[in-house]
């Protein structure tokens, strides 16, 4: 499985490329950032994001877009901020018909370090271990991106396992309805 892991920011856009499945060992295809002038209008970094990101959808052609979930912080400013990016990255997924799924923060750092609660540094040296670099991408962004991809790889053959589960109880459900 190949996936995109998008941390979404205005400013910063942390973008990171991991291919693998879940038990074995991960490769790192590509990292990086996409950056806007924080001087210029909303409107153009959007499209500057967007830019940035269909290129990244071009080079790399993941399978899925996996995007870190918006959560409430206090600065609105920054929220809506990081919230508008988002939306650029799955509309970019979107169109091309590439699956999208959104992980919270507290969820890649559980996946990646083992507790909900890591700091940047324990997400960028646990990176940095599970793809064997030989330092942790920079700025904390990429790193950040990177950690959405693994995350979804290692828990996409769970969610998969979920989803059937539901399906086939409610297919049967619906055919004791009948």
């Amino acid at each position: 499985m190949r996936v995109l892991g998008v941390d979404p920011g205005l400013t910063r856009c942390g973008v990171g490329v991991v291919e693998g499945v879940a038990g074995r060992p991960l490769t790192m295809l590509g990292v990086g950032v996409v950056r806007t002038p924080a001087d210029a209008d909303t409107a153009e970094r959007l499209v500057a994001v967007e830019a940035g990101l269909e290129a990244w959808l071009d080079e790399h052609r993941p399978e899925v877009v996996a995007v870190e979930r918006v959560f409430s912080q206090h600065n609105v400013r920054t929220v809506m901020g990081t919230a508008q990016a988002s939306a650029v990255a799955m509309l970019c997924a979107a169109r091309r018909g590439i699956p999208v799924v959104l992980h919270t923060p507290s969820e890649v750092k559980a996946a990646v370090t083992g507790s909900g609660r890591a700091d940047k540094a324990q997400v960028g040296a646990m990176v940095t271990r599970l793809l064997r670099l030989a330092e942790p991408p920079r700025p904390a962004d990429a790193a950040d991106a990177l950690a959405l991809a693994i995350c979804h790889i290692w828990r996409a053959p769970a969610v998969n396992r979920l989803q059937q589960a539901v399906a086939q109880h409610a297919s049967a459900a619906k055919g004791r309805t009948r």
